[in-house]
């Protein structure tokens, strides 16, 4: 019998918690409904927008030239410093153009000797009064010709080791290597992108802000820089829903919005010391957001119309008005900030709202005395009155 009595009043017990939300109230038969007076907190919201994570730098890495494949030095995810040689294509052909070039440097070597063998003698005897201008202008410029066939000949020795250097193909900057699509043998040329090096030690990570949103904070911090500095330290959470262990700090936003989403791209900066982040990777960046003189009620006692939030505000005669609210759209699920139709100083209805019409006069109580009475009310109430009620 004890533990019948026990489970009819935990049964009441659960009831009439459920008739204090949104679902109804206890019938106390004094027209008693519980309002409290609206005032400020501090409360600390937080914004995400999906998010792209990418490298520092990351770097296509194609070949300068067309050629076949010979050998691949790494691996994909392999480390590699700058000036390392990644690829090395066939370079037969080259290899004969720089041997080609050399040979005929070393031809307009011996001709510029001997061109000024030519002009130091005629130059001598032009001073020995036995040959003419003539004769020494001729051979002074067979000196100079000579010269700038060596030049050109050297420019094209230049031009053929260059050529060839293009066979190996080297990592302009430190990081990562990516995929590899092409293998041992392949033919590539000037747009095949072999691989991608990725610079991971710091991860920019790419999100967009409303146009709306970055015009809001242009304004209130004076600029779009100061905006950006006054942005708290961000965090990442992860695809699979983790957050990232280290925080990181918005450090761009464009100047242009693009006219497709009405959106500015902000870049933010995250280290990477254990190399988790990968480029090409996805999350939602995290902003932290405190309001020191936020309006905060509980959404038990907001009603939803098609898409609009209502509350029951009480006026001086004790009537509620039935008014609309505007909410964050941010929420942690059980309260909502309030950013319109409420003030500090109003008096709004917490429980048995759907038993209120708009214009009704109500007993205002608190909300402590509208749970004593609830409890009395449970511990009153015998065995048929609870079967009554969960008939109803």
């Amino acid at each position: 019998m004890k533990k019948n009595k026990i489970l009819m009043f935990a049964a009441a017990a659960v009831m009439f918690a459920s008739c204090g939300g949104g679902g109804g109230r206890p019938t106390f038969g004094d027209n008693e409904y519980p309002v409290v007076t609206v005032g400020t907190s501090s409360t600390q919201m937080q914004t995400t927008y999906p998010a792209t994570i990418k490298g520092v730098q990351d770097v296509q890495i194609c070949p300068k030239v067309q050629g076949f494949i010979t050998q691949i030095n790494v691996k994909e995810g392999q480390t590699v410093g700058a000036g390392q040689v990644l690829f090395v294509l066939d370079n037969a052909t080259y290899q004969a153009q720089v041997r080609q070039s050399q040979a005929s440097v070393n031809t307009a070597q011996a001709a510029c000797n001997t061109a000024k063998l030519s002009y130091e003698n005629a130059k001598k005897l032009f001073e020995n009064k036995v040959i003419g201008d003539f004769e020494l202008q001729s051979a002074t410029n067979s000196y100079e010709s000579a010269k700038a066939s060596l030049s050109l000949a050297q420019a094209g020795l230049a031009s053929a080791k260059e050529m060839l250097s293009f066979c190996y193909v080297k990592s302009p900057a430190s990081g990562v290597v990516g995929t590899l699509p092409f293998k041992k043998g392949a033919l590539v040329n000037t747009a095949s992108v072999l691989t991608t090096v990725s610079n991971n030690s710091q991860m920019e990570v790419y999100f967009s802000l409303t146009e709306k949103d970055a015009l809001a904070m242009s304004q209130a911090e004076g600029g779009q820089k100061a905006a950006m500095g006054a942005i708290p330290n961000v965090q990442l959470q992860l695809a699979d829903g983790s957050i990232y262990a280290h925080e990181g700090k918005v450090t761009k936003m464009s100047g242009v919005i693009d006219p497709a989403t009405g959106s500015i791209q902000v870049i933010a900066l995250f280290p990477n010391p254990e190399k988790l982040l990968k480029s090409g990777g996805s999350g939602s960046i995290i902003i932290p957001k405190s309001n020191s003189d936020a309006i905060i009620i509980p959404q038990a006692c907001v009603s939803e119309v098609q898409n609009k939030k209502f509350v029951y505000t009480l006026g001086k005669d004790n009537k509620v008005k039935y008014t609309e609210i505007k909410v964050d759209p941010q929420n942690d699920g059980n309260n909502y900030i309030v950013t319109d139709g409420l003030k500090v100083g109003d008096k709004y209805v917490t429980n048995g709202i759907t038993k209120l019409n708009d214009g009704m006069e109500i007993v205002p109580i608190t909300p402590e005395k509208y749970q004593q009475k609830i409890d009395e009310q449970a511990k009153a109430m015998t065995a048929g009155d609870i079967v009554g009620a969960m008939k109803k």
